[in-house]
């Protein structure tokens, strides 16, 4: 049986104590969330044994857990059933082919419908922690030399690794390219490989190196995640150029500049939504020099 959830305590994707102030409707699914984070772990036979967070747009809820003296992590997804046939769906489980990367492994999956279809992904805890509460990091890391040779060559084992899992294709990266920049640039990709595809700062943990959420990992656009990690650095100029050093083989080749581009509208795509709004200007700047 879980422990009971200390709702004030909750973080949101952004690392920042939840405010009591919700909408009616929006306390109810949370309320709800929580109630499917602790029947998963009821399931499982678990205890809820620290800080609980919410996912982008509440949509999935985690925790570390404890079952017989061993310390895990248990993440519940919650999505409409039209959704769950896509790849993401299965995402976790599926990068378990991953074997001798440092990142969590998936131990058992638990799916059940209540309303929308939910799936409880047990996994290994990762050390340490993010390197960022944001995706887009705000500050100066301090990471040892060893953390980013670790970051390039995971990088690098899954761009060589085969799948028939899709991340993104032509038709998805031209839309963004043209709802953005119109018919200014030739968004015809011509180089492929797997992509992790959400390469930024609160998937990376510290200071040892591991690589979280693996959903959308699948082929994409040659250099889409040194192209998604920079992005994610524009805030701070010294962690940005030291990515643009670490992956200055992809990012300064027709194939890399092209994964920036299509990176910068996506996520520009966001800003209109109002994610991350300060990340517009130097994603703006960023495609001037392409």
């Amino acid at each position: 049986m879980s422990e009971q959830l200390d709702h004030p305590s909750v973080l949101d994707s952004d690392g920042r104590t939840l405010s009591v102030d919700l909408s009616e409707a929006d306390a109810q699914f949370r309320q709800w969330m929580y109630e499917n984070l602790s029947h998963a772990a009821e399931h499982f036979g678990l205890t809820v044994a620290g800080q609980v967070r919410l996912g982008w747009l509440d949509r999935s809820i985690s925790a570390p857990v404890r079952a017989s003296g061993r310390r895990l992590w248990l993440r519940v997804v919650s999505e409409d059933k039209q959704w769950i046939g896509d790849d993401f769906w299965t995402g976790n489980l599926d990068a378990n082919v991953f074997a001798t990367l440092p990142k969590p492994q998936v131990l058992d999956v638990y799916e059940w419908e209540e309303w929308r279809q939910q799936r409880a992904e047990l996994m290994t805890l990762a050390p340490g922690s993010p390197c960022s509460p944001t995706d887009t990091v705000r500050h100066a890391l301090d990471l040892p030399d060893s953390w980013w040779t670790e970051l390039r060559r995971t990088i690098e084992v899954i761009a060589a690794t085969p799948t028939d899992r899709v991340n993104a294709d032509q038709a998805l990266i031209t839309g963004r390219i043209q709802q953005h920049f119109g018919n200014s640039a030739n968004p015809v990709v011509r180089q492929w490989e797997t992509v992790h595809g959400d390469l930024h700062w609160a998937n990376l943990m510290g200071p040892d190196f591991m690589l979280l959420d693996w959903e959308l990992w699948g082929r994409g656009p040659a250099g889409t995640d040194a192209a998604t990690l920079l992005c994610y650095s524009l805030l701070v100029p010294e962690t940005a150029e030291r990515v643009r050093d670490t992956f200055a083989h992809v990012l300064d080749t027709d194939a890399g500049r092209l994964a920036q581009l299509y990176v910068a509208s996506r996520l520009l795509h966001r800003v209109v939504k109002s994610d991350h709004p300060d990340l517009a200007a130097p994603l703006r700047k960023l495609v001037e020099t392409l």
